[in-house]
């Protein structure tokens, strides 16, 4: 009996993508079958980036279409594509930047910075095109953590060059300031600032800007929901009662003015002692699942008080390249990819699409 294309989409519609949580042709990644007598071969594009676990998708669909009465030789195609995606109304796309996260916070010390920093090593490590921007004009600390040193050049006089480092294109108002001078401005100049940081840097395709956001819900918070082209906002947190009390206003913020909430991530969750392994939960424990139910958005992932975090940021080299295979690692980019896909299942913008149209008098 030979075997059919509706044979595979059949079985393709009983796998399930464990990062999406979706099977694939509901999920709208099989781009092509194609059946040579007994030989099979189909195309899988995911809309997010996961180079990491191509292999083991590429195995699993494999396996499930060899099982076919009738299949010969399976191959399995995998690449990924990312896409713009919806921002909210009235917001024209940044050129060169399909998509724009906010890593925000309610409060300062909870480690929303290094978690920016890792998200968008690890969108990076599974094969995106990524940019940090760093929003937080009064501390930035992007370049500490990138182990960024120099400033950015403008080859037209008009746009900088956006500085790199592990394969991510970076600005920051560090790289045009000294290390010790304080900025010491009044709100009007830090949302200039912002918008001249965003709008000005010659952002070379990138597929996610992520944008450390200072701690609040002031100016700038407002100036980056209102006027900048956001995909969705990852709020960061630890379980600790007194820093929920102002991270759930950052949800709230971004909610009013229609920015999507991405998930929660819960910094210092556990404290692991370096000793003796005994785990105890400094700041409290399930304050962010708490919080997550309560407004009912995602659990992106917790992460522990570990030491190595800090020593690796303060060094520049931050975990998910000073440490790709451990554990932290891991999580980070099981965090990135659930970001990715929430990004992916949003509707697509295809304004970049659509050729101005100019009516003149002739």
């Amino acid at each position: 009996m030979a075997i059919t294309e509706a044979d595979i989409q059949s079985r393709l519609r009983t796998l399930t993508d464990p990062v999406t949580g979706k099977d694939f042709v509901s999920g709208k990644a099989v781009k092509q079958v194609r059946i040579d007598g007994a030989d099979v071969a189909v195309d899988i594009q995911l809309g997010y980036p996961a180079k990491t676990q191509h292999e083991a998708l590429r195995k699993l669909i494999a396996d499930a279409l060899a099982a076919l009465p009738g299949a010969g030789r399976v191959t399995v195609n995998m690449s990924q594509k990312i896409t713009p995606h919806s921002v909210q109304r009235g917001v024209k796309l940044v050129p060169g930047v399909k998509n724009i996260i906010a890593i925000a916070s309610g409060k300062g010390g909870v480690g929303k910075s290094t978690t920016a920093v890792n998200l968008a090593l690890a969108l990076a490590a599974e094969g995106a095109q990524v940019g940090v921007l760093d929003a937080d004009i009064y501390g930035p600390s992007q370049p500490m953590m990138l182990g960024i040193a120099g400033r950015p050049e403008s080859r037209d006089g008009k746009t900088l060059e956006p500085l790199e480092a592990y394969g991510l294109q970076a600005m920051s108002i560090g790289f045009l300031i000294d290390v010790d001078t304080p900025m010491v401005w009044r709100g009007p100049m830090v949302t200039q600032a912002l918008e001249q940081l965003l709008k000005d840097t010659n952002w070379r395709d990138l597929d996610y800007l992520i944008v450390d956001m200072p701690p609040g819900t002031g100016d700038i918070q407002l100036t980056l929901a209102q006027k900048v082209p956001v995909t969705g906002a990852v709020i960061v947190t630890t379980p600790q009662d007194i820093a929920l009390i102002d991270a759930r206003k950052g949800l709230k913020m971004f909610d009013k003015v229609g920015v999507p909430i991405v998930g929660i991530v819960e910094n210092m969750s556990m404290h692991i002692c370096s000793n003796c392994g005994h785990a105890e939960p400094i700041f409290g424990e399930g304050g962010g699942e708490k919080m997550c139910a309560d407004y009912n958005v995602p659990f992106l992932g917790g992460l522990p008080l570990d030491i190595h975090i800090r020593e690796q940021t303060d060094a520049g080299r931050p975990t998910v390249v000073a440490d790709p295979d451990g554990r932290i690692a891991h999580i980070y980019r099981e965090i990135a990819r659930k970001t990715a896909v929430f990004v992916a299942q949003k509707a697509e913008d295809f304004s970049a699409k659509f050729p101005s149209i100019v009516v003149q008098n002739t």
